[in-house]
C-alpha cells in the first residue's frame, strides 16, 4: 500500500526507519541485526538509502595513483526485497541522481516494481566527495525534480524508450527530502522552498524532513511550507546524537545547527558513553513533543545502529 495511507492523525503513535545497505562484502545479517530489536514497534514502513560511487585511488610503484570507481554500499534493491519479504513490510527504497543514467534509473524502478515495491523517496544525492559541485552522471538528472518527473511518466506508461508497446503504467508513490534549516547548497530558505514546491507540483505525495535537533524549527518550517501551497505530509527525521565529537561534525557534515544546551550537555561528559545517553534522552524529548504536537509519525534515522533507537522509541510509544 502506499505509505501515505498511514499518515493518518488517528490517535496512534507510529514511527518508521531508516537503514544504511552494509558495506560492500559485508553480510545482509547485519541489516537483520538491526532492525530485528525494532520490529516490536511495528514500524509501518522501512526505508534503504542508495549511495553513489566513490572515486578511490590505487597507488602503483612509482608513485602513480590511479583513480577507481567504486560502489561501497550497494545492493538496495535487493535489501529492499529482503526486507519486505522477511518481515513483511512496506519498504521505501531511495533512488538518486548521483551516479545513474535515466535508463540506470528506469532499469532500477522496472526492478521495484516487479517485485511489488512501489513507494520510493526520490532525492539528488551527493556530490564525489573529491569535486566541488554536484555533476549529474552523463545521462543522468541534475535536480531531483526531474527525477520525479521521470517517475510520474512511468506512472503513466510512459518510459525512456518511446518505441515501447504496451508498456505497463507503474503505481509510485514518491516522497521526497525536506530542510528545515535549509539545504547546504541553497542560497536562503525560500530558493529552497521554492525548489521544494517544484518537487510537489510535479507529484510527490509527501516530504520527510533532514534530521533537526530543535523542533520549533520543524513546526517553523511546516508553516512555511503551507504558507507557500505545499499542502503534502512532511514528516520529520530524527536522529540523535551518539558520540561527543558529532555535536561539531553533524553541523558541518548535514548543515543543521546543534542547540546550546544539547552541545554543553554533550561537552560535559566524560567519554561516548555518556554522550550517547545524552543524546537519547533528548531525542525521546523531542518525540514526545512531536507527537503530542499531532504529527502523523517519527522517522529515525538509525545510521546502522539500532540500540539507541530502540530505548528511544521504548519510551515514546
Amino acid at each position: 500500500m502506499k505509505v501515505t495511507e498511514y499518515f493518518k492523525n488517528d490517535g496512534r503513535k507510529r514511527v518508521s526507519f531508516e537503514l544504511l545497505p552494509p558495506l560492500k562484502g559485508d553480510n545482509i545479517q547485519k541489516i537483520y541485526d538491526t532492525l530485528d530489536p525494532l520490529m516490536e514497534f511495528r514500524p509501518p514502513y522501512i526505508n534503504v538509502t542508495y549511495h553513489r560511487e566513490e572515486v578511490v585511488y590505487k597507488k602503483h610503484s612509482g608513485g602513480l595513483l590511479e583513480p577507481r570507481i567504486v560502489r561501497k554500499r550497494p545492493g538496495t534493491v535487493g535489501i529492499s526485497a529482503a526486507i519486505k519479504f522477511r518481515y513483511g513490510v512496506d519498504v521505501v527504497p531511495h533512488i538518486i541522481c548521483g551516479g545513474f543514467s535515466k535508463e540506470e534509473t528506469e532499469n532500477a524502478l522496472i526492478d521495484l516494481h516487479f517485485l511489488g515495491i512501489t513507494n520510493i523517496l526520490v532525492i539528488r544525492g551527493d556530490m564525489v566527495k573529491s569535486e566541488s559541485i554536484f555533476r549529474p552522471h552523463p545521462g543522468g538528472h541534475e535536480h531531483s525534480v526531474d527525477l520525479v518527473r521521470q517517475v510520474m511518466n512511468m506512472n503513466k506508461g510512459m518510459y525512456q524508450d518511446d518505441e515501447l508497446e504496451n508498456a505497463t503504467s507503474t503505481q509510485f508513490c514518491v516522497g521526497v527530502a525536506g530542510y528545515p534549516e535549509k539545504h547546504e547548497e541553497a542560497p536562503n530558505l525560500q530558493t529552497d522552498l521554492n525548489h521544494l514546491k517544484a518537487k510537489v507540483d510535479a507529484g510527490a505525495a509527501y516530504i520527510v524532513t533532514q534530521m533537526f535537533f530543535d523542533n520549533s524549527k520543524y513546526y517553523a518550517f511546516v508553516e512555511m511550507c503551507r504558507s507557500a501551497g505545499i499542502d503534502v505530509p512532511i514528516i520529520p527525521g530524527l536522529k540523535p546524537v551518539s558520540a561527543k565529537q558529532q555535536i561539531y561534525t553533524l553541523p558541518k557534515t548535514f548543515s543543521v545547527d546543534i542547540p546550546f544546551e544539547l552541545a554543553s550537555e554533550v561537552e560535559k561528559c566524560r567519554d561516548n558513553a555518556a554522550a550517547w545517553n545524552v543524546g537519547v534522552e533528548w531525542a525521546i524529548e523531542q518525540s514526545r513533543d512531536l507527537f503530542r504536537n499531532n504529527v502523523p509519525i517519527v522517522h529515525y534515522f538509525t545510521m546502522g545502529r539500532s540500540d539507541n533507537i530502540h530505548r528511544i522509541v521504548k519510551a515514546v510509544i
